[in-house]
């Protein structure tokens, strides 16, 4: 293992609940992971960032904590989990741990000894809770808006207070004023970097700090949580002076372990600042999961993600899939002409410099399940909108890993926890495993081409086609043509290393790519 793997890692999101159900229960658990881990070794990834996994009454799928050092029964134990860790590890394969310091569940042991005390005391102090006003009583503290829908304040069963939960009621936010809550979490991390963790992705990682005075926002009150803008509860700038105190405890750790920040900023130049060398080494790179697929938007989000991160020496960390947005088979029209775009957009994002994330599922072409009848869906911003949002469960759907089975091989036995489209027989791993031209056998062969073909840096080379760039990245040279028509590229090399869809007399069809040897 490397040093500084974390540069040009390709990493692999996994959804502890739909990757692999080992027990026949319904819902993907630890053992069903470690059962599969040859499976990411052949893929040639090089680290897991695996989703929570942690004792949880699950109403936003284990991202509400209530023991942050116990693993949830439907996954496993702490057993499970080392032996999982331990496979990984002699598979060369790190691992990452997600971490939810923005809230705490509404069943945690402090929420629930804050509801037993009373207004003020020192249990209360953990989380933001706020006086009713009896002349006012229906009316919350200030204007915000949960980002799953309605008020982001909720009454205490005694009536004589209101609380905060930026995303679901049973969600509390904790208050990162309070120096017990900067104890607890550093007792956390410490915890999990002795079990052997390779590092943390931390949630809302952009939160956790808010304005002093808690000041309305303008307008209604309401914040999107994906492409927002800065907030009195997101991107201030107090978050920064958690992380420098976070640094220190990760680098006493051997092993190059890293902090991975889900920031989500209105600009790149915000994110950097999550990136300086004595806070975190990775920030998601957003920009191109809002983008249009499109040559013009996607230059500019590189050029802006490379210059800004070369300003802290912070690598770029690519993505354009996981469990929060629609898949970008979807995003790129779906059917045939999604999959051909998808594909080109992964190629062109495995010859970017820096690391590229892998959602669970994405390797084998799956598309967003759109169709989920309203009784099996759990989002919660689908509950608390009355389903106006139809939330994010349809990337969630366990995968198919066989052509046959009441699950399609993800579990041994019984319906799996979110119901599976029944034309994904002919994704399932089953299916694509070894036939060539297939998306997994794609993956597998353009990673395999990255690690041997590692970019340097990029330089931009004339452009084929009106919608169509080319670039060097010092070790190979690629085409990406976003338009609908194909345009030459035989002037661009002779050997080609690999295409998303294959040349046709000398040209790059249109939503495809291709990487030519130097």
């Amino acid at each position: 293992m490397s040093e500084h793997w974390w540069r040009d890692a390709v990493i692999y999101q996994v959804y502890p609940r739909s990757f692999a159900d080992a027990n026949g229960d319904g819902m993907g658990d630890l053992e069903g992971i470690r059962s599969r881990i040859p499976y990411l070794a052949k893929l040639g990834v090089d680290a897991i960032w695996l989703s929570p996994f942690y004792a949880s009454p699950q109403k936003d799928a284990g991202y509400d904590v209530s023991d942050y050092r116990a693993i949830d029964p439907r996954f496993g134990g702490l057993e499970d989990f080392d032996r999982m860790l331990e496979t990984a590890h002699e598979a060369g394969i790190r691992l990452i741990v997600d971490l939810v310091p923005n809230h705490t569940s509404s069943e945690h042991v402090w929420f629930q000894a804050a509801l037993a005390a009373a207004p003020g005391s020192p249990e209360r102090e953990r989380y933001h809770f706020r006086d009713v006003d009896p002349a006012d009583p229906q009316t919350p503290p200030n204007n915000w808006q949960s980002i799953f829908g309605g008020p982001a304040w909720t009454r205490t069963p005694d009536g004589a207070q209101w609380y905060l939960h930026l995303f679901d009621s049973s969600q509390p936010d904790l208050n990162w004023d309070n120096a017990e809550v900067h104890e607890e979490f550093e007792s956390v991390l410490r915890f999990w970097l002795d079990r052997g963790v390779d590092g943390f992705r931390i949630d809302v990682a952009h939160g956790m700090v808010k304005a002093p005075g808690l000041p309305d926002t303008g307008g209604d009150g309401t914040i999107e949580m994906i492409g927002t803008t800065q907030a009195p509860f997101f991107d201030q700038d107090g978050v920064h002076d958690i992380y420098r105190t976070w640094r220190p405890i990760i680098e006493e750790y051997e092993g190059d372990r890293i902090f991975v920040a889900e920031a989500w900023t209105d600009s790149a130049e915000r994110r950097s600042l999550y990136l300086r060398p004595d806070e975190l080494h990775q920030a998601f790179n957003f920009d191109l999961v809002l983008a249009p697929f499109g040559a013009v938007d996607f230059r500019k989000a590189i050029d802006s993600e490379i210059a800004n991160n070369a300003g802290v020496g912070a690598p770029c960390t690519w993505v354009l899939s996981n469990h929060d947005v629609q898949r970008h088979v979807t995003r790129y029209g779906g059917g045939e002409t999604g999959l051909a775009r998808a594909r080109a957009a992964t190629q062109l994002l495995l010859s970017l410099p820096g690391v590229v994330y892998v959602y669970q599922g994405e390797e084998l072409g799956l598309n967003e399940v759109l169709d989920l009848p309203a009784e099996v869906r759990e989002d919660p911003s689908f509950h608390r909108t009355n389903g106006e949002q139809i939330g994010r469960d349809g990337c969630r759907v366990p995968l198919p890993w066989t052509r046959e089975g009441v699950s399609l091989g993800f579990g041994p036995a019984g319906e799996p926890w979110l119901p599976q489209p029944a034309d994904w027989t002919d994704l399932s791993v089953e299916a694509e495993d070894g036939v060539e031209g297939s998306t997994l056998e794609f993956y597998r062969k353009a990673i395999a081409i990255r690690k041997g073909h590692k970019a340097t840096g990029l330089t931009w080379l004339a452009d084929p086609g009106d919608d169509a760039f080319a670039f060097d990245n010092g070790a190979l040279v690629a085409v990406v043509n976003f338009s609908d028509e194909p345009v030459p590229v035989e002037a661009y090399g002779e050997e080609v290393l690999l295409t998303s869809t294959p040349l046709v007399d000398g040209e790059l069809p249109g939503g495809a790519a291709v990487w030519f040897k130097k």
